[in-house]
């Protein structure tokens, strides 16, 4: 393993001009309600919208003119798509990226528009790693590692000297994990320019590969389940970043799919920040899984913001639900002129805005002479969605909350 804190000094260099030097943001949102000052690493506002930029364009930067001329190639969930697509690109490189089948489509867009093809195969990362390593060897292509790389995780580090050189006093440093580059990049900096700073690593529940791995003292493969963390839905980490995790990481936590759900709308909604599930586990992390933490000043990555608008329309939606501010109630009412208004008009005495309504018929389990009504109401917050549904009852309605 040939990495050192010199190689992520040069990397620095390396990308002045290329990558840009995100903010490190002070959030009182985050601040207030876990008691500590939590600082949020703005990758998700870098070129191409994720940290991978850094390593990705470290990497290419390194290759002989021999290597440049072959072409490159590289698998990606999306991000180091992007960031290697991008960087072939500024170099007159060709290249190639390999993705997942059922990547975001805004993902797969953004890496065609930055220069690349893009082959789509396999349904999550390591499959797509496996058929780009099969290309790579039919037309002897150059290929650019998404984690499992010196240069790439030198790339990856040069996030702990700005962090470091924006906040001297960090205390602890929370890090998405998935191959595991970014966070061997920023421990390998930070244990070695400033030892007393935690490193916290941060996985999915349904894909906890190098939690496992560092658990059983060897890299394994861990199935999972999927993820709406896509970019960090890695099945096998690298054996390079595996031993630097367990050298220079303190503590890798998990968190579930509700809890990377809501710091996305957190973000969105408070911080007025875009991240995609893989950049908001950090956030994630500090809210739910770091109780020890108080009176701390934290910096937490956000790594990136390629959020699929489909997917963050669901999260929003499912937010809303969770929080009270949204509900929809089913019931059945007299199908005769009136009642419906009847419905509507008591429904607009609470002060709930009504979205939708659906009134049915025809509905299967409906008796002759009755419909079936859905309405899909705006609300304030739980005890408002509970007095509507005490004031519906008590006008003889029954009903039942979807």
């Amino acid at each position: 393993m040939n990495i050192s804190l010199e190689d992520i000094k040069k990397a620095r260099e390396t990308l002045t001009g290329i990558a840009v030097r995100t903010e490190l943001a002070y959030t009182n949102t985050l601040s207030d309600v876990t008691s500590n000052r939590v600082y949020l690493k703005m990758e998700n506002q870098q070129r191409t919208g994720s940290f991978k930029l850094r390593g990705a364009y470290n990497k290419v930067a390194s290759l002989s003119e021999a290597e440049k001329k072959t072409g490159i190639i590289a698998s990606s969930a999306g991000n180091h798509a992007q960031g290697t697509a991008l960087a072939g690109t500024l170099f007159g490189i060709s290249s190639t990226i390999v993705m997942p089948k059922n990547a975001p489509l805004s993902k797969v867009k953004a890496t065609k528009d930055y220069g690349a093809k893009v082959v789509l195969h396999g349904g999550v990362y390591d499959e797509a790693y496996a058929e780009a390593c099969c290309i790579q060897k039919e037309q002897q292509l150059t290929f650019i590692h998404p984690f499992n790389d010196p240069m790439v995780i030198a790339g990856q580090g040069t996030i702990a000297l700005e962090i470091l050189d924006d906040l001297p006093d960090v205390e602890a440093i929370v890090v998405p994990i998935g191959g595991g580059g970014l966070i061997s990049g920023v421990a390998l900096a930070v244990k070695n320019l400033k030892p007393s700073v935690k490193v916290i690593g941060v996985q999915t529940k349904n894909m906890p590969s190098m939690v496992e791995s560092i658990a059983q003292k060897k890299v394994i493969t861990c199935n999972g389940s999927p993820t709406i963390a896509d970019g960090i839905a890695v099945k096998t980490p690298g054996d390079i970043t595996f031993e630097l995790v367990q050298r220079y990481v303190d503590d890798i936590v998990t968190v579930d799919e509700e809890e990377i759900a809501s710091a996305i709308l957190l973000l969105m909604e408070r911080i007025k920040t875009i991240s995609e599930g893989s950049g908001a586990v950090s956030v994630a992390a500090v809210l739910n899984r770091m109780p020890e933490y108080k009176n701390r000043k934290i910096a937490a990555i956000i790594s990136g913001g390629n959020i699929d608008v489909n997917m963050m329309s669901r999260i929003i939606n499912k937010g809303l639900a969770k929080s009270g501010r949204k509900v929809v109630f089913n019931m059945v009412i007299p199908d005769k002129p009136g009642s419906l208004w009847q419905l509507l008009k008591l429904t607009a005495e609470t002060g709930a805005n009504v979205l939708t309504v659906t009134h049915d018929r025809e509905i299967r389990g409906v008796s002759l002479g009755y419909a079936s009504v859905q309405l899909e109401l705006e609300t304030a917050d739980q005890e408002q969605i509970d007095a509507i549904k005490k004031l519906m009852e008590q006008h003889q309605y029954c009903v039942n909350m979807v």
